[in-house]
Protein backbone atom coordinates (compact mmCIF):
# COMPACT_ATOMS: atom_id res chain seq x y z
CA UNK A 1 0.00 0.00 0.00
CA UNK A 2 1.63 3.43 -0.66
CA UNK A 3 -0.02 6.87 0.17
CA UNK A 4 1.35 10.22 1.46
CA UNK A 5 0.40 12.49 4.10
CA UNK A 6 1.37 16.09 4.78
CA UNK A 7 3.08 17.85 8.52
CA UNK A 8 3.36 21.29 9.20
CA UNK A 9 6.62 22.60 9.67
CA UNK A 10 6.54 24.34 13.42
CA UNK A 11 7.58 27.98 12.72
CA UNK A 12 10.83 28.03 13.93
CA UNK A 13 11.97 24.95 11.68
CA UNK A 14 11.31 26.91 8.36
CA UNK A 15 14.21 29.85 9.07
CA UNK A 16 16.23 28.25 6.56
CA UNK A 17 17.46 29.62 3.06
CA UNK A 18 17.08 26.58 0.98
CA UNK A 19 13.33 24.91 1.42
CA UNK A 20 13.40 23.22 -1.02
CA UNK A 21 16.13 21.24 -0.38
CA UNK A 22 15.15 20.02 2.67
CA UNK A 23 11.46 19.01 1.71
CA UNK A 24 9.73 22.28 2.72
CA UNK A 25 6.70 23.44 0.43
CA UNK A 26 4.58 25.68 0.61
CA UNK A 27 0.70 25.22 0.80
CA UNK A 28 -2.58 26.87 2.07
CA UNK A 29 -1.31 26.33 5.21
CA UNK A 30 1.96 27.61 5.27
CA UNK A 31 5.35 25.72 5.08
CA UNK A 32 4.21 21.93 5.02
CA UNK A 33 6.48 18.72 4.16
CA UNK A 34 4.82 15.43 3.23
CA UNK A 35 5.59 11.89 4.00
CA UNK A 36 5.31 9.45 1.50
CA UNK A 37 4.98 5.92 2.93
CA UNK A 38 4.86 2.31 1.52
CA UNK A 39 3.62 -0.01 4.19
CA UNK A 40 3.57 -3.98 3.89
CA UNK A 41 0.44 -6.31 4.09
CA UNK A 42 0.12 -5.88 7.72
CA UNK A 43 0.43 -2.04 7.69
CA UNK A 44 4.31 -1.69 8.97
CA UNK A 45 6.31 0.82 7.10
CA UNK A 46 8.51 -0.53 4.57
CA UNK A 47 9.99 2.75 3.05
CA UNK A 48 9.31 6.53 2.90
CA UNK A 49 10.60 9.39 1.24
CA UNK A 50 10.04 13.16 2.23
CA UNK A 51 9.11 16.36 -0.02
CA UNK A 52 7.99 19.70 0.02
CA UNK A 53 4.02 19.80 1.17
CA UNK A 54 2.85 21.33 -3.12
CA UNK A 55 4.30 17.92 -4.57
CA UNK A 56 1.87 15.70 -6.08
CA UNK A 57 1.68 12.24 -4.13
CA UNK A 58 2.49 10.07 -7.32
CA UNK A 59 5.86 12.00 -7.74
CA UNK A 60 7.51 9.84 -5.32
CA UNK A 61 5.43 6.51 -6.14
CA UNK A 62 8.06 4.96 -9.12
CA UNK A 63 11.03 5.04 -6.84
CA UNK A 64 9.35 4.13 -3.64
CA UNK A 65 7.95 1.02 -5.45
CA UNK A 66 10.62 -0.02 -7.73
CA UNK A 67 12.38 -3.21 -5.50
CA UNK A 68 9.21 -4.09 -3.44
CA UNK A 69 7.69 -7.29 -4.21
CA UNK A 70 3.90 -7.22 -3.99
CA UNK A 71 1.05 -8.95 -6.13
CA UNK A 72 -0.92 -6.00 -5.34
CA UNK A 73 -0.50 -2.32 -4.86
CA UNK A 74 -3.14 -0.51 -3.04
CA UNK A 75 -3.58 3.56 -3.36
CA UNK A 76 -6.00 6.29 -3.33
CA UNK A 77 -7.55 8.26 -6.62
CA UNK A 78 -4.68 10.46 -5.94
CA UNK A 79 -2.70 7.79 -7.88
CA UNK A 80 -5.13 7.28 -10.66
CA UNK A 81 -3.15 7.80 -13.74
CA UNK A 82 -2.46 5.51 -17.23
CA UNK A 83 1.32 6.02 -16.84
CA UNK A 84 1.51 4.39 -13.00
CA UNK A 85 -1.21 1.73 -14.13
CA UNK A 86 0.75 0.62 -16.96
CA UNK A 87 3.91 0.53 -14.47
CA UNK A 88 2.58 -1.43 -12.33
CA UNK A 89 0.80 -3.90 -15.07
CA UNK A 90 4.46 -4.15 -16.20
CA UNK A 91 5.84 -5.40 -13.08
CA UNK A 92 3.28 -8.31 -13.12
CA UNK A 93 1.40 -6.29 -9.77
CA UNK A 94 -2.22 -5.72 -9.92
CA UNK A 95 -3.38 -2.04 -9.33
CA UNK A 96 -5.77 -1.66 -6.74
CA UNK A 97 -7.06 1.82 -7.20
CA UNK A 98 -10.03 3.32 -8.15
CA UNK A 99 -10.77 5.88 -10.58
CA UNK A 100 -11.11 9.50 -10.65
CA UNK A 101 -14.37 10.91 -10.88
CA UNK A 102 -13.10 12.87 -13.61
CA UNK A 103 -12.46 9.52 -16.29
CA UNK A 104 -14.54 9.20 -19.34
CA UNK A 105 -14.79 5.09 -18.81
CA UNK A 106 -14.69 3.54 -15.04
CA UNK A 107 -11.62 1.00 -14.38
CA UNK A 108 -12.44 -1.92 -12.49
CA UNK A 109 -10.50 -2.26 -8.80
CA UNK A 110 -10.97 -4.87 -6.18
CA UNK A 111 -13.72 -2.75 -3.41
CA UNK A 112 -12.85 -5.81 -0.72
CA UNK A 113 -9.37 -5.31 -1.03
CA UNK A 114 -9.26 -1.55 -1.25
CA UNK A 115 -10.73 -1.76 2.20
CA UNK A 116 -7.49 -2.92 3.41
CA UNK A 117 -5.92 0.60 2.98
CA UNK A 118 -7.33 2.40 6.36
CA UNK A 119 -3.60 0.29 7.02
CA UNK A 120 -1.81 2.80 5.62
CA UNK A 121 -3.59 5.65 7.32
CA UNK A 122 -3.57 3.73 10.44
CA UNK A 123 0.50 3.76 10.03
CA UNK A 124 0.44 7.79 9.66
CA UNK A 125 -1.70 7.82 13.25
CA UNK A 126 0.84 5.94 14.18
CA UNK A 127 3.85 7.89 13.02
CA UNK A 128 2.27 11.05 13.86
CA UNK A 129 2.11 10.11 17.12
CA UNK A 130 5.12 10.76 17.50
CA UNK A 131 5.12 14.00 18.84
CA UNK A 132 8.15 15.68 16.71
CA UNK A 133 7.16 13.98 13.31
CA UNK A 134 3.58 15.23 13.93
CA UNK A 135 4.97 19.16 13.78
CA UNK A 136 8.03 18.73 12.33
CA UNK A 137 10.89 21.11 14.33
CA UNK A 138 13.77 20.10 12.30
CA UNK A 139 15.39 22.42 10.00
CA UNK A 140 17.01 20.04 7.84
CA UNK A 141 15.50 17.10 5.87
CA UNK A 142 17.83 14.63 6.89
CA UNK A 143 17.35 15.02 10.75
CA UNK A 144 13.89 14.96 9.93
CA UNK A 145 14.20 11.47 7.41
CA UNK A 146 16.43 10.27 10.63
CA UNK A 147 13.78 10.76 13.06
CA UNK A 148 10.85 9.45 10.57
CA UNK A 149 13.32 5.73 10.16
CA UNK A 150 13.72 5.51 14.22
CA UNK A 151 10.14 6.12 14.77
CA UNK A 152 9.55 3.46 12.07
CA UNK A 153 11.82 1.11 13.73
CA UNK A 154 9.84 1.60 17.05
CA UNK A 155 7.00 0.78 15.05
CA UNK A 156 8.64 -2.46 13.90
CA UNK A 157 9.61 -3.64 17.66
CA UNK A 158 6.12 -3.34 18.81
Amino acid sequence: MIDATIVRAHQDSSRISEKDAHGFGRSRGGLTSKIHLVVDAIGLPIDFSVTGGDRHDITQAEELLRSKQSIHIIADKGYDSNDFRALIAASGRTAVIPARTCRKTAIYHDAALYKERHLVELCFCKLKGFRRIGTRYDKTKAMFSSLITIACILLWLK
